[in-house]
């Protein structure tokens, strides 16, 4: 493993400051695409359906699947491993890997749940800040890259410390079941 050579940043005082040293690591990318494709858990199943389509079609009660909404071609579930309390998907019904693949009527119900879903998060938690984004492909880091999701997840001042820096672990102060029901609760109501 060998380090490229770090550049010197100005400092907004006018002096040098160390800018982010990058490690090269090139033998990690064998890794990550056979990880990324043998998780048979976010694999189409035997009938071809995404792991979300498989919740979505689920018997199970809307509290053991996590969906918090249900629209006419998109819905909202809890993240099964959120980076934090509140922190919740929106995606359309079927399995479509990228925005492109939307159909104009997916893309404005799935914006219009991005912004309940944000409503949502702000009523249930009174956060500092929202974050929203999206992975598009296993490169950029997508967890189930056949199916489009939003990320939505609320986020306060200072919620990154030594547990996430050092540790590399976050720690939850409420159950999945409690995140569930706060944002099923302050849900909007469509007018």
């Amino acid at each position: 493993m060998t380090s490229e050579p770090t550049e010197t940043a100005v400092s907004a005082g006018g002096g040098p400051s160390p800018a982010l040293a990058r490690l090269w690591a090139g033998w990690r990318s064998t890794y990550i695409v056979r990880v990324s494709q043998d998780d048979a858990e976010v694999r189409p199943d035997h009938s071809g359906r995404s792991l979300f389509e498989r919740i979505l079609a689920s018997d199970l009660p809307p509290q053991e699947t996590g969906i918090l909404h249900r629209g006419q071609s998109c819905f909202a579930v809890l993240n099964a491993y959120p980076y934090g309390s509140g922190h919740l998907m929106v995606l359309p019904n079927r399995a479509v890997a990228d925005l492109a693949d939307l159909e104009p009527a997916e893309a404005g119900e799935l914006w219009e749940l991005v912004h309940q879903a944000v409503a949502a998060i702000r009523a249930a938690y009174r956060p500092d800040g929202v974050n929203i984004g999206a992975n598009l492909g296993v490169g950029a880091g997508a967890g189930v890259p056949d199916h489009l999701h939003i990320h939505c997840l609320p986020r306060w001042a200072g919620d990154t410390n030594f547990m996430t820096s050092v540790a590399e672990t976050r720690v939850l102060p409420e159950p999945l079941s409690v995140s569930w029901q706060k944002l099923v609760d302050a849900w909007p109501t469509p007018a």
